[in-house]
């Protein structure tokens, strides 16, 4: 099923227009195109945007659309419920990804982040009769839904709504056990309900391809040829029913990377699950920073700083070791920056932990300000 959405193989490495790789203004649009052009040419076909990744739709415009003929791609975009107050607005939402794409339909419409911060909206707006509505009106091909949330959440979704033809999640190794993403459970759930999936975030934002990290040596112990990111996208692209595993590449070395894993795609074999395994228990057995989130260190900062979002930041580079995809979670905190520290020192009277948090930030902003 997961094969024939489209009527044909698209390849199990889609393209994530997320995280392009940028200029002071704007993307670096020439190297964008020979990252489209090594994707087309590798045969694969499936690219990711969305109404807010900011100037993405533009750019798989001119990338891709203005570029090839419309048979050689297909092309999924979402509609983000958070601003949305009335129901006229997803239409005109709908009508500016459109004209940002230069397109008269997409391949794929979804609702984005469901089971997450946008609450009962889809069902308050009416959304899945408004994307129902665009799929019988041919401006959209296929419809469904991105996915943060339980199995519980989806499950219901899936049972209310057998409408839906894909569904788009987050999987990799390091989540698939993890109590609070529940990735195994959740994609165990699309599959009970015969939905093909999409899978994001195979390689955690960039955080599972850290040449430095612990996994690095677990991984070249087993395979010295093999990148430390190749692991991460043969994982998810061995699961079945997996229409196409999207990464959000940002170089023309990282899509090379991919499309050489991808290509002659390999699934698994049992001694190399164990490997996975293996450096699974080598980054949970990476001392963290002993932060709890109890926020008492909040309440005396003069500078109104998040401190346990900064200690949580430092502990994942700390098990990761690899700064771009962390720069990125440092950027969006809403935050004064780890800089603005005054070294009052209110904030280590409180901690209950005895963290050292002064040296912490002082650490963090060295990497990231």
């Amino acid at each position: 099923m997961s094969e024939n959405l489209f009527g044909k193989s698209i390849g199990k490495l889609g393209f994530g227009f997320m995280r392009l790789p940028p200029l002071e203004k704007g993307f670096d649009m020439e190297q964008i195109n020979k990252m489209v052009d090594a994707f087309i040419e590798g045969g694969f076909s499936y690219c990711d945007t969305a109404y807010v990744y900011r100037g993405s739709e533009r750019a798989v415009c001119q990338s891709l659309v203005e570029r090839y003929p419309r048979d050689k791609f297909q092309i999924a975009t979402k509609l983000n419920l958070g601003p949305v107050e009335s129901p006229g607005q997803m239409k005109e939402q709908f009508d500016k990804s459109l004209e940002r794409l230069g397109l008269d339909y997409v391949d794929v419409y979804l609702l984005h982040g469901i089971g997450g911060r946008t609450g009962t909206k889809d069902e308050d707006m009416g959304a899945w009769d408004f994307i129902s509505g665009l799929k019988a009106a041919g401006k959209v091909k296929h419809i469904g839904f991105s996915f943060h949330g339980t199995p519980e959440k989806l499950d219901e979704y899936l049972t209310k709504h057998p409408e839906t033809e894909v569904v788009q999640m987050q999987v990799n190794y390091l989540d698939w056990e993890n109590k609070d993403v529940q990735s195994r459970l959740v994609y165990e759930t699309a599959r009970k309900h015969n939905k093909p999936v999409v899978i994001m975030e195979p390689v955690k934002g960039g955080m599972l391809a850290g040449e430095e990290s612990v996994i690095a040596k677990v991984f070249k112990a087993a395979d010295p040829t093999a990148s430390i990111a190749s692991w991460a996208m043969r994982y998810a692209a061995s699961l079945e029913g997996v229409l196409t595993v999207l990464s959000g590449m940002s170089t023309l070395d990282q899509m090379e990377d991919n499309l050489a894993t991808m290509k002659d795609l390999k699934p698994l074999s049992e001694s190399e699950k164990k490997t996975i395994d293996e450096a699974v228990a080598a980054l949970n057995a990476v001392p963290r920073v002993p932060c709890t989130e109890c926020g008492y260190c909040l309440e005396g900062c003069p500078q109104k700083i998040k401190i346990p979002e900064f200690m949580k930041l430092y502990s994942n580079y700390l098990a990761y070791r690899t700064t771009p995809s962390l720069a990125r979670q440092y950027g969006f905190i809403e935050s004064s920056r780890a800089k603005t520290c005054e070294k009052c020192k209110k904030c280590e009277e409180t901690c209950p932990q005895g963290i050292n948090i002064i040296e912490t930030l002082e650490k963090v902003s060295a990497l990231f300000d």
